[in-house]
């Protein structure tokens, strides 16, 4: 069975809590997963001092593959002429020279892909079409049976309360794509609350048979909240079977001082039928 822990929206700086990130820590060591996902905005103003502390606090978690993509936090806001000629230096010191990585193993093939715009679109994101190509390269030499997952930190569905949820330009042409591809997972992040669905929820697209799991995650450690997750912190605990995905959905209460899980959620993997055969049909006369 796969695992995998989806954290997001560290915002590492003035919003960060403490006790909150304590807590994460505990809760990774406490599941151990194979998988650890950072969908982006890492740190609240991309300062170097604010990346050096989240490399730091990520160091502490349990060791596992590690799958990060930058946020349009991590790069400069203020700092306009670092925005526009070297938006991503702190990021690539800290973290990983390569924005768009392809992590491939038996068990699953994970692309992440970097969905900011710095010179384009401050706060929302977009897919490129060499991205998708991308996609397209790592999934078709995946392992029969892997997990395919794609990570951005922008968001693919409108958050259930449609507060400040404008997907990024292009989204429902990439969906298609990445239906076309078999992709079981999008996790994401950016809206500073939790959503967990199909594709087919928002977007019936050209495949009416097989969506896509949109898995977004609130922002684990910071006070930026928003909506039902207002000053709350969450993260996203996903288990893949051939069969099956569980997600489980755990929220941060203060009165006990760590997460818990407050839902749970359970799909077919993509392309698996919900039974393995007919069901049998019953005539009854009158």
């Amino acid at each position: 069975m796969l695992t995998l822990l989806h954290i997001s929206d560290l915002h590492f700086g003035p919003p960060y809590v403490p006790a909150v990130g304590e807590a994460l820590v505990r809760a990774a060591h406490q599941l151990r997963p194979a998988v650890i996902v950072v969908s982006g905005d890492i740190t609240e103003r991309a300062k170097r001092e604010q990346f050096l502390a989240a490399r730091q606090y990520l160091d502490r978690f349990p060791l596992a593959t590690r799958v990060l993509v930058p946020g349009n936090h991590d790069v400069p806001l203020y700092r306009v002429r670092e925005r526009l000629l070297t938006p991503y230096a702190l990021y690539r010191e800290h973290f990983s020279d390569t924005l768009d990585t392809v992590v491939c193993r038996p068990d699953v093939v994970i692309v992440a892909l970097n969905s900011t715009a710095p010179r384009r679109a401050i706060t929302n994101g977009r897919i490129r079409h060499r991205q998708l190509a991308l996609c397209r390269e790592a999934f078709s030499s995946a392992p029969e049976g892997a997990a395919r997952i794609v990570v951005t930190h922008h968001h693919w569905a409108p958050a259930p309360d449609y507060e400040g949820s404008e997907v990024m330009p292009g989204a429902k042409r990439a969906l298609d794509v990445l239906t076309e591809l078999r992709v079981d997972l999008i996790l994401s992040g950016h809206l500073h609350r939790a959503s967990i669905g199909n594709s087919l929820d928002i977007y019936a697209g050209q495949d009416r048979e097989h969506g896509i799991l949109i898995v977004q995650c609130g922002t684990s450690t910071s006070r930026r909240g928003r909506a039902r997750e207002r000053e709350k912190n969450s993260f996203n605990w996903i288990r893949v079977t051939d069969r099956v995905i569980r997600i489980t959905h755990y929220m941060y209460f203060a009165d006990v001082g760590g997460f818990a899980p407050v839902s749970r959620h359970l799909f077919p993997r993509a392309r698996q039928p919900y039974f393995r055969k007919p069901l049998p049909v019953t005539t009854s006369s009158s």
